[in-house]
């Protein structure tokens, strides 16, 4: 179920989603509105679920993820079980960041983080390659990010 947005909640998911450590304060400020209103605007939304949590964006390569690479999987089984098997796995493995099961080809693609070459060999060769089901592995690195996922579009 979609829900109905206006022109203040817009405002509301842009300025958080661009600062989500602003107070209620701070967003009443920017929407024009009391602190009250907007405080069960911002309740309205995350009941709704368009607001699905807070978090803070942290570095990776300040965090020494010099490496991050597109991984593309096909799994042996096109059946829920080999697919569950292998998404249930995928999920313990910290170094993926971001999992999708995809149209096309392969079954998955992966986005994995790693401190180096080296450390992403190992990573391939004791936990991706060893996933359950795993047919067909490919990578592609990451020379330049050019737009990562800092926010989505507030449709109009």
């Amino acid at each position: 179920m979609q829900v109905e947005i206006d022109a203040t909640d817009r405002l509301l998911l842009q300025a958080l989603q661009a600062n989500a450590r602003l107070t209620t304060s701070e967003l009443a400020q920017q929407t024009q509105l009391s602190q009250s209103p907007c405080w069960r605007r911002i309740k309205r939304l995350e009941d709704a679920g368009l607001i699905a949590g807070y978090h803070a964006r942290l570095d990776r390569r300040a965090l020494g993820y010099g490496v991050m690479a597109f991984v593309t999987i096909s799994i042996e089984g096109q059946d829920e079980g080999h697919s569950l098997d292998f998404e249930r796995a995928v999920r313990d493995i910290p170094e993926v960041v971001m999992c999708h099961g995809v149209s096309g080809p392969e079954d998955f693609v992966l986005v994995v983080v790693a401190q180096d070459l080296d450390a992403y060999s190992a990573l391939m060769q004791h936990k991706l390659r060893r996933l359950p089901g795993v047919k067909m592995v490919r990578t592609s690195f990451s020379l330049q990010e050019v737009k990562g996922l800092d926010g989505l579009p507030i449709p109009a």
